[in-house]
């Protein structure tokens, strides 16, 4: 059986709730259900130390913490799970990437659901909260998902730019 994996980032801080829901038996066997089997996660400045044992269909699980880069492991994935990062994001979207975008609600400003909202109303990619990263998984439509030309990155710098008051 070939390996079918995803990959979910949160950046270089916490994101223990990502975290926590992805290893969910539900959020798992929903994964299996979709036909990934091998799970790796970058859990950042994370305390928790995940459970990396095979279970629900998912046949390896691993995790780090931080990485000077994670393009190898944007690369492997056939799917990316991103906490709302925009270099995150960019980064899955520019290597072609089928991407879920989870907010974390916990943020004051949340500027980051802006973005992720403005690349799904574009089809370039889903996002969620934790709260509905199961359902999200469940009902996902990956083909309907358009490629990210990266020039559009100014496209998204110049709304980014609008956010946070620059222009």
């Amino acid at each position: 059986m070939s390996e079918k994996k995803v990959f979910v980032t949160v950046g270089t801080t916490s994101f223990d709730d990502l975290i926590s829901t992805i290893l969910n038996h539900e959020v798992l066997e929903a994964l299996a259900l979709r036909g990934y089997n091998y799970l790796s996660l970058q859990i950042g400045k994370s305390s928790l130390e995940p459970d990396c044992t095979p279970r629900y269909g998912i046949n390896h699980i691993e995790y780090f913490h931080l990485s000077s880069s994670i393009e190898d492991h944007i690369q492997a994935a056939d799917l990316v799970i991103s906490h709302a990062g925009a270099g995150s994001i960019l980064e899955a979207l520019e290597a072609h990437k089928h991407l879920i975008v989870v907010t974390n609600q916990l943020l004051m400003d949340n500027h980051q659901l802006e973005l992720a909202q403005k690349l799904y109303e574009d089809k370039h990619l889903y996002y969620c909260t934790c709260d509905t990263l199961l359902n999200t998984i469940q009902t996902m439509e990956l083909h309907i998902l358009k490629p990210f030309i990266s020039d559009g990155s100014k496209n998204i710098i110049n709304h980014l730019d609008r956010i946070m008051g620059f222009k």
